[in-house]
C-alpha cells in the first residue's frame, strides 16, 4: 500500500526509524499512573516517582497489529527527544510533543510489514534513555484493500458544475471514518458536502455552481483507515483541479434553442431538436462527462432492439459529448438540420448541425453544465450521471455520513 502514499517527510524535531530502553521494559502499559500507595510509597510516606520509561502503544512483539493503528510513545518520568519508525515498507513520521513528553504517528501503518520503534529521552537527571520496540502489522489481500479513483484528474480544467467523485473499487461500510478522512478545499472557500450515492461512490459539490477560476485540493487520508468489515483504505490520493470559464448551456425543448453562456454572457443561440414522444429527453441540470469526436451509437444500448421501427446504428456521429450513463448526448445530427429550430425527433439526445456541434464541442470541458426544460419527458435524477445538482443542497447534505 506505498506506491500512491504521499511523501514521507518528517518534522525537523522527529527522525525516523524504530522502540523501548536499553534497561527498560517493552512498553506495553500505556496508562499513566496516579500517586503511588502502599508499597509505591517510601520509608517517610512519600510517593514514590515512577521509573523514567518511554512507553510505545503497541506490545513488544506484537503480530498482526491492525493497520490503522497511530504509533503513540510516552514519556514518563522522562522527556522524549527522538522517535525514529523504520519498515521494509518505509517509515513513519510523526510530531513531537513541545513539551517533549510524547510522540504521535502521522500515518498509520502498512500491512504485512515488520517495525522497529527506537526512541531517546532523558530522565530527570539528564541520564540517557534507549529504547527499541519491534512488532508486525497484519497482512491483507486484496479484497481487504479498497482504491480509491478519484475525478476529476489532477490538474485537469473543469466545468463549474463538476462533482468531485470518489469510486472505490471494494465497498465501503464504514463510511463516517473514511468520510472524517475525504477532505475538499478550495481558493476561493466555498461550503460544501460529501454525498454516498452507493457504498461504492461518494460526490462531493458546493452549494453552488464552482465559482469560475478556483483552485480545488481532494485530499483523501484513507490510508489503512477502517472502510468497515475487515476492509481497510489502500492508498491515500490527492489531486489538484482548476474551474475554468463558467460554461452554462441552456435547452428549450418547447423553443427548439440551445443558449449557450461563458460567465453569464451570450455568445451563441443554437437551433436543436430534442427527444420525440415516446422517447423525450430529460428535464433538469446536466452536467459533460465525457466527449468524443467520433461515437458510435447503436439504438440496442438504449433498450431499442435491432431491426425495429424505431431502431438506429450510426458509426460515426461526431462532436458527441455525453450528459447521463442512460444515454442522452449533445452531438452532431446532420440528418436532422430540416427540423432543428422547429421540431423534436430524436431518440432524446439533443442534436445540432454539425458546425455548430463542432464549435461547441471545442469550447466544452467535462463539468460543463446543461440545464434542460420544456420536455414532456422525465425529469433529470441524482444518479443518472452526474446528476448532483437536481436535488436541494440541504437534502443533498443528507447523504453525508457525517
Amino acid at each position: 500500500m506505498t506506491a500512491h502514499r504521499r511523501p514521507r517527510t518528517l518534522l525537523a524535531s522527529v527522525s525516523l526509524m524504530a522502540l523501548v530502553a536499553t534497561g527498560l521494559s517493552a512498553c506495553e502499559d500505556t496508562s499513566v499512573p496516579g500517586a503511588a500507595s502502599g508499597a509505591d510509597q517510601d520509608a517517610a510516606g512519600v510517593p514514590a516517582q515512577e521509573p523514567a520509561r518511554l512507553v510505545l502503544n503497541v506490545r513488544r512483539g506484537e503480530r498482526d497489529v491492525s493497520v490503522d493503528t497511530l504509533l503513540d510513545v510516552q514519556a514518563r518520568s522522562a522527556v522524549l527527544e527522538t522517535v525514529r519508525v523504520s519498515s521494509p515498507a518505509g517509515g513513519v513520521p510523526g510530531e513531537l510533543a513541545e513539551d517533549g513528553t510524547s510522540w504521535t504517528a502521522l500515518e498509520r501503518l502498512e500491512p504485512g510489514a515488520a517495525y522497529t520503534v527506537r526512541g531517546v529521552g532523558r530522565d530527570a537527571s539528564g541520564e540517557v534513555l534507549r529504547s527499541v520496540a519491534r512488532f508486525s502489522t497484519q497482512d491483507l489481500t486484496l479484497a481487504e484493500q479498497t482504491f480509491a479513483s478519484v475525478a476529476p484528474l489532477d490538474g485537469e480544467t473543469v466545468g463549474v458544475g463538476m462533482p468531485v467523485v470518489v469510486s472505490f473499487d471494494v465497498p465501503v461500510t464504514d463510511r463516517a471514518s473514511m468520510e472524517r478522512q475525504m477532505r475538499v478545499e478550495s481558493v476561493p472557500q466555498q461550503s460544501g458536502t460529501w454525498h454516498w450515492i452507493s457504498d461504492t461512490e461518494a460526490h462531493w459539490r458546493p452549494r453552488r455552481y464552482w465559482q469560475a477560476g478556483s483552485e480545488v485540493r481532494v485530499d483523501l487520508d484513507v490510508n489503512g483507515v477502517s472502510a468497515g468489515g475487515g476492509v481497510y483504505g489502500q492508498h491515500d490520493r490527492e489531486i489538484s483541479f482548476t474551474v475554468g470559464d463558467a460554461h452554462v448551456y441552456r435547452v428549450d425543448a418547447r423553443t427548439h434553442q440551445m443558449r449557450v453562456f461563458s460567465n453569464g454572457r451570450l455568445l451563441r443561440t443554437i437551433p436543436i431538436t430534442t427527444g420525440k414522444p415516446g422517447f423525450e429527453t430529460r428535464n433538469g441540470t446536466k452536467v459533460i462527462m465525457e466527449k468524443f469526436d467520433v461515437r458510435r451509437m447503436n439504438s440496442e444500448t438504449v433498450g431499442i432492439p435491432a431491426g425495429s421501427a424505431e431502431s438506429y446504428d450510426i458509426d460515426d456521429v461526431q462532436w458527441a459529448m455525453r450528459l447521463t450513463h442512460s444515454g442522452e448526448f449533445i452531438h452532431a445530427a446532420p440528418w436532422s438540420v430540416g427540423s432543428q429550430g422547429s421540431a423534436n425527433v430524436s431518440h432524446g439526445c439533443t442534436g445540432m448541425s454539425t458546425a455548430d456541434a463542432g464549435w461547441l464541442y471545442a469550447m466544452t470541458r467535462r463539468g460543463d453544465v446543461v440545464e434542460t426544460v420544456g420536455t414532456a419527458g422525465e425529469d433529470m435524477t441524482l444518479t443518472n450521471g452526474w446528476g448532483d445538482w437536481n436535488v436541494p443542497f440541504a437534502t443533498y447534505r443528507e447523504g453525508s455520513a457525517l
